[in-house]
């Protein structure tokens, strides 16, 4: 193929990219040769089958140094959420056997730097471990989800033992809590209560681009944005069932008979920001946003050394996160294929623009990919991202933020410029 040919087919690609943004269900056009960049804007199902068949051993295919793709081979060890919790367990256990002090733990026995994910098991497996911490606080309330479902489906609260084992009876699966189950569930402890903004719940929702798992470097897309529950915040155990109360996902709420078209119940985080510097000020805003980049980095770091580490691969990963009333961030869940439908006009250029810098970023300057040459982009390239951490870098520059630092605690690099672990290079979130 001759080198014009070759690029035209790049620039179709980037054009077609960026005419299908928001819309999910078309399929990009595949390509053999030049950018082979399998389909953002797929749903999750396709997508996973798509990766899994490019790296599987039976049909011998190979990617060319000239192709790329937008997930690592086994990108669900971080988005499953049974493997996310599993892989943060691992990661905090093994700092504990090296004496780190990131798992230093307080006189209650949790983890002070580390606790950023709620108490969470696997059903079936752990049920009698769920069952003796449930017993500890029973007047405690638990949220289950299917590990492999996405969009609020499959999503319930418990309050009682006996709702699980009713689900069970009304799943036909009277034998779920005695053998292995087709569908794993996660159960984890309901964070009950949520920081309320004019008195409904909200989650974030970030975007993460991670160019390379080992050494790590990964970016954060400051334009983020939060989604809101219809209907007020009530813990009362009479509105359990009452998923407008409860599940912030657009595809629950937009059936809400208080939802709003036009701003599709969601903020920017730029404007969450602001909000929350003239309630809370400015000092403990910053410290929110630096535990929420700290949390996104350690859950990157804990399945480093379980994730496939391909040069052809990038993956931009959507972060759910939820505040608590006392400030705390907690991590939630992560997405592989975090939707690009847009509900609002705002939501359609900033998705827009998300996709365009990526792309900007995995195939710097519009060329041809080579995944030989060193992934780093220009700061023109990035766009709205920013680099959120950068593990090579850090090595060169002789920083062991791991060890030697503590959240939120900054100090100066050897050519002059703020440092601190989990926080960006530089960061602007204006």
């Amino acid at each position: 193929m001759s080198e014009h040919r070759r690029l035209q087919r790049l620039h179709l690609s980037r054009k077609v990219m960026m005419e299908m943004c928001g819309m999910l269900e078309q399929k990009l056009t595949a390509m053999k040769r030049g950018i082979c960049l399998m389909p953002i804007v797929l749903k999750v199902t396709m997508s996973v089958q798509t990766i899994r068949n490019v790296f599987s051993v039976e049909n011998g295919y190979r990617l060319s140094d000239d192709q790329i793709v937008n997930h690592f081979p086994n990108h669900y060890e971080l988005t499953r959420k049974d493997l996310m919790i599993k892989n943060i367990k691992r990661y905090r256990k093994e700092l504990e056997k090296e004496g780190s002090p990131l798992a230093e733990k307080d006189e209650n026995g949790k983890y002070v730097y580390l606790d950023f994910v709620p108490v969470t098991f696997m059903l079936p497996a752990d049920y009698n471990m769920f069952v003796e911490e449930f017993r500890k606080n029973p007047n405690s309330t638990w949220i289950m989800k299917p590990c492999g479902k996405a969009q609020g489906r499959g999503i319930f609260l418990i309050n009682k033992l006996s709702q699980i084992k009713k689900w069970s009876r009304d799943n036909k699966a009277s034998n779920f809590l005695t053998t292995p189950c087709k569908e794993t569930y996660v159960i984890s402890l309901y964070i009950d209560n949520p920081l309320l903004i004019g008195g409904k719940k909200f989650d974030l929702r970030f975007y993460v681009l991670v160019t390379s798992i080992r050494p790590l470097k990964c970016y954060m897309y400051k334009l983020g944005f939060c989604r809101f529950c219809t209907v007020k915040y009530t813990p009362s155990t009479n509105e359990l069932d009452n998923m407008f109360v409860h599940l912030t996902n657009v595809a629950i709420q937009k059936h809400g008979d208080d939802y709003n078209p036009i701003h599709g119940g969601k903020w920017s985080v730029a404007n969450l920001k602001l909000y929350l510097e003239s309630t809370q000020g400015k000092k403990v805003t910053d410290k929110l946003f630096d535990e929420i980049h700290w949390m996104i980095v350690q859950s990157l770091k804990a399945v480093a050394p379980v994730m496939i580490n391909d040069k052809h691969c990038f993956e931009c990963y959507g972060y759910d996160i939820i505040i608590d009333s006392r400030l705390k961030p907690w991590l939630i869940e992560v997405n592989a294929s975090p939707s690009l439908a847009s509900s609002t006009a705002n939501d359609r250029i900033m998705k827009y623009n998300l996709i365009n810098d990526t792309l900007n970023i995995v195939v710097p300057n519009g060329e041809i990919p080579d995944c030989k040459l060193s992934k780093n982009p220009s700061k023109g390239a990035l766009g709205n991202y920013v680099i959120l951490y950068d593990e090579e870098l850090a090595v060169i520059e002789g920083v062991d933020r791991d060890l030697k630092n503590r959240p939120g605690q900054s100090f100066r690099s050897k050519v002059g410029r703020a440092k601190d672990f989990g926080r960006p290079i530089s960061m602007n979130w204006k």
